[in-house]
C-alpha cells in the first residue's frame, strides 16, 4: 500500500543510519583506509546491498523511499522504476512494487549476443523513469544508466539514491548539469551523528572520520589516495 503521510526527514534519515549499523553494514577505520574505485581513500566503507537480507529493515526503508519519491516528486510522475545493474535491481523491484509501477534494469554495456539488449523489461517510447541506485557518490554510475534510458527514448528527470555521500560538490554538479534531480533518504553526515551518539568507536577515529567528510580529497591525498576526481 502507498503511504500518504510522510514521516520527517530527519527523523527517516536517522533511522535509516541506525539500521545500517545495526545490520554492520557501515564501517569505520581511519588507521588502515578502503581504497574505493575511483582511487580515493576514506577511511568510511558502507555496503548497502547488505539491506537486502534484511525483510524488515529493508520494508522500511523502502517506504522511506517512496514517501521520499511522492513528496518531492509528485504521485503520478512515472511510469515505471529503473535499476541499475547489479545493485540496483533488487531495489528497484521492491520500489515499483511500493508504487505500483511496472519496473526495468539496465545494463552497464549492451551484453553482446542475443538481441544485444542494454535495458531489459518494457519501456515504451517517452516512458517517464525513476532510476534508483543503493548509493551514489558522485553519480558516475547513475548517470551510465541515465544516459542509456534517454538514448533509448525514456525521459529520466529524477533519481534516488537510498544513501548519499553528500560530501562532493562534483556530485551537485554533474546532476544540476545532466538535468536530474536527485533524492536521497540518508547521508555520511546521519551516519556520523548516530556513531558520535552511540559512542560506537573511539574520540579519534571520529574526529578523522567527520575530517574526511569535511574535505573527502585532501583527506585522501595525505592518506595515498588520489586528490582529485574524475567527472
Amino acid at each position: 500500500m502507498i503511504q500518504t503521510t510522510f514521516p520527517d526527514r530527519g527523523v527517516m534519515a536517522e533511522l535509516m543510519a541506525k539500521m545500517l549499523w545495526e545490520i554492520g553494514a557501515v564501517h569505520f577505520s581511519a588507521d588502515k583506509p578502503y581504497k574505493l574505485s575511483s582511487g580515493m581513500m576514506s577511511p568510511v566503507y558502507i555496503d548497502c546491498r547488505k539491506l537486502i537480507s534484511y525483510p524488515r529493515i529493508r520494508s522500511a526503508i523502502m517506504d522511506f523511499a517512496a514517501a521520499t519519491v511522492m513528496r518531492d516528486a509528485g504521485f503520478e510522475k512515472f511510469d515505471c522504476v529503473a535499476g541499475g545493474e547489479t545493485a540496483g535491481i533488487p531495489f528497484a523491484a521492491f520500489l515499483a512494487e511500493r508504487l505500483g509501477l511496472p519496473m526495468i534494469y539496465v545494463r552497464k554495456a549492451p551484453k553482446g549476443h542475443g538481441r544485444n539488449a542494454q535495458i531489459e523489461g518494457h519501456m515504451p517510447e517517452g516512458a517517464r523513469v525513476l532510476v534508483i541506485e543503493d548509493l551514489t557518490t558522485a553519480g558516475g554510475s547513475m548517470f551510465t544508466f541515465i544516459d542509456a534510458i534517454r538514448a533509448a527514448g525514456g525521459v529520466v528527470d529524477h533519481g534516488i539514491a537510498l544513501f548519499f555521500y553528500g560530501i562532493f560538490p562534483e556530485a551537485e554538479q554533474r546532476f544540476a548539469g545532466g538535468k536530474v534531480q536527485l533524492h536521497h533518504i540518508a547521508t555520511w553526515r546521519n551516519v556520523l551523528a548516530v556513531a558520535r551518539e552511540g559512542r560506537l568507536f573511539d574520540d579519534k577515529t571520529l574526529s578523522e572520520v567527520e575530517a574526511f567528510l569535511d574535505a573527502p580529497l585532501a583527506w585522501s591525498g595525505r592518506n595515498g589516495g588520489v586528490s582529485e576526481l574524475a567527472l
